[in-house]
Parts: C-alpha cells; sequence; structure tokens
C-alpha cells in the first residue's frame, strides 16, 4: 500500500449497538408514551399489539429485555412468558411485566413463569424505568448505567446512594426520584404537571403545589451556605437542573 493510499484510508469502528426493548402492549397511547420515554433514554423499540406478534418479533429479533403486558390479545402475556422462556434463544431475556391486576397471588404467578420484575398499572414512568436499569444492571451489566454525576452531584442507583463532592446527602424516596429525574435530562424545564406526572404517578392525584414543597426539602438537603444551586426556577414555567451548574 503507498503513503497516500494509507493517508486516504479510513479507519471505521463499529458503534456498539443500543439495547433493544420489546415493547408488547395493546394499548396505542401507552405504547407510544413507552416508546417515547424509552427512546429518549437511548434504547430501541419494538412495538407489539399482541402476543402473536410479540413472539414473532422476539423470534425474528433477540430482544435485550421484554416489556410485557399480561391482558394482551391472542396470547395472554403469562403465555408469552412461558414460551420466551422456553426458548434457547430468549430464555435469559428480561421480562418485566406490567399489569393492572394487583393481586399478591398475581404477583407470584407472573414471577413464577418467569417474570424478573412485575409493576401494577397505573405507575410512574421513572418507576418504571428505574426498573428497567436495574433488571439490564442485574442481568446485563454493560448496558446499565450506574452512576450518574452532573458537576458535584452524584447518584450512585445501584447503592441508592446521593453525594455533592465527599459529603453523603440524605434524601427522602419523593427528593431522590426528582433529583434522578432531574439528571436524566439535564438542561430541560419540566413543569408541575409533568413533575406530578413523572415522579408521582398519573393515576395519583396530587396538588400541583407539592411539587414546590418537595424541591424546596431537595435543594435544603443539596444545598450549602455560599454553595451554587444546581436547581433553576423557571418563572411560570418549572423547574430544571442548570446546565450551567456542570461546569
Amino acid at each position: 500500500m503507498t503513503s497516500t493510499d494509507s493517508s486516504t484510508t479510513t479507519l471505521r469502528q463499529a458503534t456498539p449497538k443500543r439495547p433493544l426493548i420489546l415493547i408488547a402492549e395493546d394499548e396505542a397511547p401507552l405504547t407510544t408514551l413507552l416508546r417515547y420515554n424509552l427512546e429518549k433514554e437511548g434504547y430501541r423499540a419494538l412495538e407489539a399489539r399482541d402476543g402473536d406478534e410479540a413472539l414473532m418479533l422476539a423470534n425474528e429479533d433477540t430482544p435485550d429485555l421484554v416489556i410485557l403486558d399480561w391482558m394482551l390479545p391472542r396470547v395472554s402475556g403469562i403465555e408469552v412468558c412461558r414460551r420466551l422462556r422456553g426458548r434457547v434463544e430468549t430464555r435469559n431475556v428480561p421480562i418485566i411485566m406490567l399489569t393492572a391486576r394487583g393481586e399478591e397471588t398475581d404477583r407470584v404467578r407472573g414471577l413464577d413463569t418467569g417474570a424478573d420484575d412485575y409493576i401494577t398499572k397505573p405507575f410512574s414512568m421513572t418507576e418504571l424505568l428505574a426498573r428497567i436499569r436495574a433488571v439490564m444492571r442485574r442481568i446485563r451489566p454493560a448496558f446499565a448505567e450506574d452512576v450518574v454525576a452532573f458537576g458535584d452531584v452524584t447518584i450512585d442507583r445501584t447503592a441508592h446512594r446521593v453525594k455533592r463532592g465527599n459529603k453523603d446527602i440524605h434524601l427522602g424516596p419523593t427528593e431522590y426520584r426528582l433529583l434522578d429525574h432531574f439528571m436524566q435530562h439535564p438542561g430541560r424545564v419540566f413543569s408541575r404537571e409533568q413533575l406530578l406526572d413523572a415522579v408521582w404517578g398519573s393515576g395519583v392525584y396530587v396538588d400541583a403545589r407539592t411539587v414546590d414543597v418537595h424541591i424546596g426539602r431537595l435543594r435544603k438537603a443539596l444545598n450549602e451556605p455560599g454553595q451554587p444551586d444546581p436547581i433553576r426556577t423557571v418563572r411560570s414555567a418549572g423547574y430544571a437542573l442548570d446546565e450551567s451548574f456542570r461546569n
């Protein structure tokens, strides 16, 4: 090869594939919402509207995780789970089951059939994303991000620990979910209603002003006198994690 050939040769490195998640859900609005949030988090998504389609798609392109509705048409979610566990190619694929059936016996049946996790509708999208990360971390560690940092604030999702610099920050469950949500979307402004939906869940009625109370608690826990506040209040719009804090 001549020096000219060498200088014009481009070495290409393979880009790692993003994890593929199969959404098996027959409620179109929920499927759209799930796909939007998963793709925003960096996953690829496939959609199946019934059990037969879910099995066909899983056979054509083995997913890295399945979100599986219990009450699917044609072939139930429980049967889909059983068949996926019976195939060599999908035997170890993580499965998170979604269902409106919240009784303990249903949960036990779902887990006994082979589901790795079980979440009852209605649910918080933030909680579902956290469950996905937890399952992926446990079964496919390379896909999961354990520690997220923004400026000098760090969340260790495995240990459920928050630090600012070298200091441990003790947060209540709601404040932790708020901070985690902000750190997933740095710089994005969320209204009170959007935060309620993401952190508390769409099926829970909470006054919008409750968000202000928990933001205040989060700020009090994070900030000592003289420290910059990572949370920005956007007048008439909501709250955001301040991008200038990153530097």
